[in-house]
């Protein structure tokens, strides 16, 4: 890594509309411990990482009941309303103690299923790129462009040859990370992950091939596939 140092940001100010949950899905629990708290674990145990900071919500409650609330190596910052927003505010809170050229890796908390090797596998893969890229898997399925309408059409099949689906943890330097998203946000351009910033900034990441279980928990039935997934891990 050239002495570049290796930091987590876990942004966990969402609040899971789609979820219908009474607390924000990353507080919802899988074999009685937070999905917050299996994210965590499963990345800071598993990667030498210099530390972590996980943007909450001004609102939430939850986190002094975690497990994470009491590891030394996780430190809390304000998040913002938008998940680019709460990223920002990491960095930001994180300026004095990472350099520039260190390697920011950037992890939805509703990803409890991400594996090891993936991630040993994205940190020797970036190591001495000069953008960075994030975990993603080829879309398998038959793609349909629809046409508008109260019963939507198909216009066309869509080439998946070249079509992947991003996943995280997506790795950046710090610097450059940092830089793309004040650009973004300051021009009111709409990015959706740290990647897309990093794009409209002239900058093209790499595409690491991940494994597909790697399940982002976004509506109730997803909980018992990340259970089902995470007993086979």
């Amino acid at each position: 890594m050239k002495n570049a140092d290796l930091w987590l940001i876990v942004p966990a100010a969402g609040i899971g509309q789609r979820m219908n949950a009474e607390c924000p899905k990353q507080y919802l629990k899988i074999n009685n411990r937070f999905i917050l708290d299996i994210t965590l674990s499963r990345l800071l145990d598993n990667a030498p990482f210099k530390g972590c900071m996980v943007p909450l919500n001004p609102q939430d409650h939850w986190w002094p009941e975690s497990e994470s609330a009491r590891d030394d190596r996780v430190q809390t910052c304000t998040g913002g309303k938008e998940r680019a927003d709460s990223v920002l505010s990491a960095l930001v809170a994180l300026e004095g103690q990472a350099a520039d050229n260190d390697w920011v890796l950037v992890h939805d908390a509703a990803r409890p299923c991400v594996h090891s090797e993936d991630l040993s596998r994205l940190i020797e893969t970036l190591s001495e790129h000069p953008v960075g890229g994030l975990l993603a898997a080829p879309v398998a399925d038959t793609l349909k462009l629809a046409e508008a309408g109260s019963l939507p059409v198909v216009s066309e099949t869509i080439d998946r040859s070249r079509l992947w689906r991003a996943l995280t943890p997506q790795m950046f330097r710090f610097g450059a990370l940092k830089q793309a998203l004040s650009f973004c946000l300051e021009r009111g351009q709409a990015i959706t992950d740290e990647s897309s910033a990093m794009e409209f900034s002239g900058n093209m990441p790499v595409l690491v091939e991940g494994r597909p279980d790697n399940l982002k928990i976004t509506v109730p039935s997803d909980l018992a596939l990340a259970e089902f997934i995470l007993e086979r891990q």
